[in-house]
């Protein structure tokens, strides 16, 4: 038993889910978010704002759920470019402290090829519990 999150006003994905709540049990699903916005349009390529869109998508598909930054308990992080992201730590933890607050989940942090997109710099996928 699961319910699928598609928060109103979103463009629907193809062939994923925003976010998954599973039931009986409240744990949420979030599947990988990346830096654009609800239309599915870059506002920018700069790292540090992708990863700042990245996490205010994650908390819009949480709260479909009556979740937030709280309920998270796992976070993955693929990036396409972990220099980028070492140079960034100072501005990416003020941008991940705005969204977020001081709610910090296990994570682990992948580089990886490339992501689908090929604007997107970041992509994060979260498991929550409520």
């Amino acid at each position: 038993m699961h319910q699928t999150l598609f928060p109103q006003g979103w463009a629907r994905p193809k062939g994923y889910a925003n976010g998954i709540l599973a039931k009986p049990g409240a744990q949420i699903f979030v599947g990988g978010q990346i830096g654009w916005n609800d239309q599915c349009v870059f506002e920018s390529d700069d790292f540090v704002d992708q990863v700042k869109q990245t996490l205010s998508n994650i908390i819009v598909v949480l709260a479909e759920a009556g979740a937030g930054p709280e309920h998270i308990v796992r976070m993955t992080w693929y990036i396409t470019n972990k220099q980028e992201y070492v140079d960034n730590v100072a501005a990416m933890g003020a941008a991940y402290r705005s969204v977020m607050g001081r709610n910090f989940p296990a994570m682990s942090v992948v580089q990886v090829v490339a992501l689908v997109e090929d604007r997107a710099k970041v992509e994060i996928e979260v498991t929550a519990v409520l």
